[in-house]
């Protein structure tokens, strides 16, 4: 308890001794990257209109979709300036995790450490299982007083409790293809572009290989039909996974939601006729659903800050 309280005694004048984001770098004093972003999305679109019924009729099982404007995480993402969370969490431990699909290795280090001398983009040359990477494995007493800033989306699947998974990770690093359970992952500071393949869809990837190298090598020579759906998340955006909303359902028979775009890709997307699978700089506030066992890989842009909620 002494080290939560010595915690919040930090946190909170941070946090409040000014407006958020008074005075604050525009990209929170983390390093913009270099690594190229692709114009488009392939996912289908969806507002806030969208009613639980008909997202469990047409998505939580079956294909991914942008939700727009489900969170805002502002006040969260005035505590994850570079400078705040050095100063709140500095000398306390983290542990970091090989950035290959299965993250054997695990390696402790200060957070100071990690951010001043780790926290670089990603070498082309390097594999995944010798790149270090700061994603989950947090001491949730430690990071406590910060995840309670942290507002989730508000849709849960029924008999799931949330964790979360709080990461920094370089321009050029990610995780290579992969898959588990649901859950959420919002981007506070950078870009993180996604790529998701069906589950019996299995992509062709080697487990070792960055997706930085992946994306070099392998995608270019995909056909078209076997490219993934793909988008880049930019802060104030969540990518989330299978869904409980907790709203009231409109009555039966009320007209619902009319899909902004017509889906035309065989595992659901938003393209327009025309358009081939590309990434999509997503305005501000919106929500990326995956359902459960979707391959997917991340590439961080720039340096990014995240938040997974994982439905368990």
């Amino acid at each position: 308890m002494a080290g939560v309280r010595r915690l919040l005694s930090l946190l909170l004048p941070l946090a409040w001794a000014r407006p958020a984001g008074c005075g604050d770098p525009p990209d929170g004093g983390w390093l913009v990257g270099t690594v190229p972003e692709e114009e488009r999305c392939t996912v289908e679109r969806a507002d806030a209109s969208l009613t639980y019924s008909l997202f469990l009729q047409r998505f939580a099982f079956s294909r991914p979709v942008i939700l727009r404007g489900v969170t805002d995480n502002s006040a969260f993402r005035a505590l994850c300036t570079r400078e705040k969370l050095l100063a709140a969490f500095g000398a306390h431990l983290v542990r970091l995790s090989t950035a290959n699909t299965y993250s054997y290795r695990k390696v402790d280090v200060p957070f100071q450490e990690y951010v001043e001398q780790l926290l670089k983009p990603q070498d082309p040359a390097q594999l995944g299982s010798d790149t270090l990477y700061f994603f989950g494995d947090n001491n949730f007493t430690e990071w406590g007083p910060l995840f309670q800033q942290y507002v989730p989306p508000a849709f849960r699947i029924p008999g799931t409790s949330p964790a979360y998974s709080f990461g920094i990770a370089g321009s050029g690093s990610g995780v290579p293809f992969h898959w588990h359970g649901p859950g959420y992952s919002e981007v506070i500071f950078g870009r993180k572009r996604w790529f998701l393949y069906p589950p019996d869809k299995t992509p062709h990837f080697h487990p070792n290989e960055t997706t930085l190298a992946w994306l070099h090598h392998t995608y270019p020579a995909l056909p078209l039909a076997e490219r993934p759906l793909e988008c880049t998340l930019r802060p104030g955006e969540v990518s989330l996974a299978s869904l409980h909303l907790h709203v009231t359902l409109p009555p039966i028979g009320k007209a619902e939601w009319t899909p902004t775009q017509p889906c035309q890709h065989p595992w659901g997307c938003g393209r327009r006729q025309g358009d081939t699978p590309a990434a999509h700089g997503i305005s501000p506030r919106q929500v990326l659903y995956f359902p459960d066992r979707w391959w997917h890989a991340t590439l961080n842009l720039d340096t990014s800050v995240f938040i997974s909620t994982f439905l368990g």
